[in-house]
């Protein structure tokens, strides 16, 4: 009788030629007897299989795949089959939570795969397909028949003993990472933005973890993102987030070399390890030991003229260690990063610059006895957040109150500065000229041509009036701007759409088109609403169409107070999809 033999416990050997199957204790039942259904079942098959208990661990082995594995029965039995045998193409023991075969184990169903690998006595891996059929011994005891097929001469080499990482990417799967860097990163202005669709291109695709280590304006180091794949979703560590110590000048640490733009580095909890250098060398320890990181790469992100920070991979699942190609292959992606990032916060600095200018240009309201006045200014949510919208109310010499709404043409800094221009040459010729508005706006419209970097502007300028007896009268002209609004406390809404004229920049005077003023009485308690574009314009809408959302939502907000009525009116009619700034000036006539 041969090793991979065993007697029936009839007293009758297996035929000649026909493979035994070796059977052998469970280490739960030390000391029993091999089980004679496990042997007779695998003796009959004319296949290499093998009988596994429901927690897969090995009852016994026929010939066939003793010979197909060259490992014996004694090295198999009593073993956990997934442990011992089941590998990946890279020679890798394979997740238990995705091992196929393990998988139909625990299952309990009848199942069949391809292109699973074993490992086999010799170190070689074996390319197999499998079947696997749960069965009864007939003690009560759950257990799985396994049937393993491989092709003649399929069996190839064990890897080396640093073989390429199986995360490793192809020269194809690289190139189009870079593009989709490259297209995903360049079509956003937002910093936040950036760097989350940058974490989302490298977790889970090539690690475990990614964190990112920002320079601020002042010289200082912010760690922004620290963030790791958990399912289908990106979970930040905001416990480790948060300000770094300041960048050594002369330590060799990866992490300070990089925020010095000097190299990547591979590194590892290993390099930290040692007595820290710096406040930053204990920050990486930290890292390192909260999220379980065993191998790590570090690439500075370049701008065009300083260095943005620090891009940091790392691997905690999966096995294999980043590599010299990993390096390469960041440092493409972190280049790319920088470009982006650095035009981003190109844009938010001249947009922060752009929006501290138009806060302060926006005008202090004056304080006028009887009468309620506010105004409101809204930036676009999705555009560069300044722009040419303006809103005026001064008091002239003679008395009387003007009121202006206006909008430059243009979402940058040249169209709020040119809307500084604008209104504060409407200031000079309103206070100087004790004229009618139509003349006031002809004189700013052919002043602008020749003095002011405006390209073209709309707006509505008026002067309003109040008698002895206490009666309003607003006359004004409008310059290709929306009309104003009248709702009285009724709730009767119209728009005023006399003395429209033509838009500034055109040149009116050359044109030989005169502007025309009118004039309304506005009764006591009614609201006078001045508005920019912004609040009734939007794609796919007519104008038409948000003009007439504007009145009634006005019409139904008639008996709120002025304060009320302006932001529950704001709320209410501009459109969600509104892409424009909103100016808005409201008056509220006394009752």
């Amino acid at each position: 009788m041969t090793a991979s033999q065993t007697a029936d416990p009839s007293g009758q050997e297996p035929p000649d030629g026909a493979p035994g199957a070796s059977a052998g204790p469970s280490p739960d039942r030390a000391g029993e007897a091999p089980r004679p259904v496990a042997a007779a079942a695998l003796r009959v098959l004319g296949a290499a299989a093998y009988l596994v208990d429901e927690g897969g661990r090995v009852l016994a082995v026929n010939g066939h795949a003793e010979a197909l594995l060259r490992r014996s029965a004694a090295e198999l039995v009593g073993r956990d089959a997934h442990d011992v045998l089941h590998r990946d193409r890279h020679g890798e023991v394979t997740p238990r939570a995705s091992c196929p075969v393990r998988q139909a184990i625990l299952s309990g169903r009848p199942r069949q795969g391809e292109e699973q690998w074993l490992e086999r006595g010799d170190g070689s891996l074996l390319p197999v397909s499998w079947l696997a059929v749960p069965c009864a011994l007939g003690d009560g005891a759950a257990s799985t028949l396994v049937v393993v097929h491989a092709e003649e001469g399929a069996a190839v080499q064990a890897p080396a003993e640093n073989p390429e990482p199986a995360a490793s990417l192809s020269e194809l799967e690289r190139l189009a990472l870079l593009a989709e860097t490259t297209t995903t990163l360049t079509s956003t202005l937002d910093v936040d933005e950036a760097l989350r669709r940058l974490v989302a291109l490298v977790v889970p695709r090539l690690a475990d973890w990614a964190v990112v280590d920002l320079i601020t304006e002042n010289d200082e180091v912010w760690r922004t993102a620290v963030v790791h794949a958990k399912g289908d979703a990106l979970v930040h560590r905001e416990d480790l987030e948060g300000p770094m110590p300041p960048v050594p000048e002369e330590s060799p640490m990866p992490l300070s070399r990089a925020l010095r733009g000097e190299s990547s580095a591979l590194a590892g909890p290993e390099t930290y390890q040692g007595p820290p250098d710096s406040g930053v060398a204990l920050e990486q320890r930290r890292l390192f030991e909260a999220t379980g990181m065993h191998s790590a790469v570090i690439s500075p992100i370049r701008g065009l003229r300083e260095i943005l920070g620090a891009l940091t991979l790392g691997r905690s699942q999966r096995p294999e260690a980043f590599t010299a190609a990993d390096v390469a292959l960041l440092e493409d992606i972190t280049r790319r990063a920088g470009l982006a990032l650095a035009n981003a916060r190109l844009y938010q600095r001249q947009r922060m610059v752009a929006e501290t200018m138009q806060r302060h240009l926006l005008p202090q309201l004056p304080r006028v006895p009887g009468l309620g006045i506010t105004a409101r200014y809204l930036a676009a949510p999705d555009a560069s957040h300044v722009g040419g919208d303006w809103y005026d109310a001064f008091a002239l010499s003679d008395g009387v109150l003007a009121l202006a709404i206006g909008d430059v043409v243009g979402h940058d800094l040249d169209a709020a500065a040119g809307m500084a221009q604008l209104r504060n040459m409407l200031r000079a010729y309103a206070w100087s000229q004790k004229e009618p508005p139509s003349k006031i706006v002809d004189w700013l419209d052919h002043a602008s041509l020749h003095i002011a970097e405006v390209s073209m502007a709309t707006m509505t300028f008026g002067r309003l009036t109040v008698s002895d007896e206490g009666r309003c009268e607003l006359s004004w002209t409008n310059a290709g701007h929306p009309p104003p609004l009248l709702v009285t406390r009724e709730g009767v809404a119209r728009y005023l759409t006399d003395g429209h004229g033509v838009l500034l920049g055109l040149g009116a005077h050359r044109l030989r088109v005169s502007r025309t003023d009118a004039s309304a009485e506005l009764p006591p308690g009614s609201t006078l609403l001045l508005y920019t574009d912004g609040l009734i314009e939007a794609p796919g809408r007519s104008l038409d169409e948000g003009l007439d959302r504007l009145r009634r939502h006005a019409a139904s907000l008639a008996h709120r107070p002025l304060e009320s009525f302006t932001d529950e009116l704001l709320q209410r009619a501009r459109p969600p999809q509104n892409e424009d700034d909103v100016a808005l000036l409201a008056l509220r006539v006394p009752s």
